[in-house]
């Protein structure tokens, strides 16, 4: 009886792997549920995020024009550095909220690896970002083991199709 419910509380199978994205439903649920309360203060954490990122990898200053010559006390009265927090935390709960739809976002996550193309982000740049995410989650999320595999096979399947497009020289964009 239990797998019965089981089966009528997820819509299938939980732990069946999508072969798209490698997720399974319980991964999906643990990744959304853990992002709503990020999603709740997307201004403060993605503001917090880039923060640590540049305090993390400084170099990175030289890819964001409206930072480069700015100290980070300025960046929360810059409206440039806000829009490029929105627009990462929006590109974010999208590419999370439609994980169901994983074809979805893997056509986003290329898009967004041909506009980080088209700037020379390298592979390593998106490393380095995972692992300022990751440490920032363990430390204000408090995540569990469970949760940090999702997130790991969630930005897995993110980088995967980033990285498929992100290389493309610009005559074959």
């Amino acid at each position: 009886m239990g797998g019965l419910v089981s089966q009528l509380w997820w819509g299938g199978d939980p732990d069946e792997m999508n072969p798209v994205s490698g997720l399974t439903k319980r991964d999906i649920y643990a990744v959304q549920k853990s992002w709503a309360p990020v999603h709740a203060n997307n201004l403060a954490v993605g503001t917090e995020l880039l923060k640590r990122y540049f305090r993390a990898y400084p170099e990175a200053k030289q890819y964001f024009r409206m930072l480069r010559n700015l100290s980070e006390e300025d960046y929360d009265s810059n409206i440039q550095f806000k829009a490029h927090v929105i627009s990462l935390m929006t590109s974010l709960n999208l590419a999370i909220s439609t994980l169901n739809q994983p074809e979805l976002v893997a056509t986003l996550m290329q898009k967004l690896g041909e506009s980080h193309g088209k700037r020379k982000i390298q592979e390593q740049h998106f490393h380095d970002l995972k692992g300022v995410i990751v440490n920032m989650f363990i430390e204000v999320l408090k995540l569990d083991d469970a949760t940090l595999g999702a997130w790991g096979k969630t930005v897995g399947f993110w980088y995967k199709h980033i990285f498929q497009t992100l290389s493309i020289p610009d005559e074959q964009r």
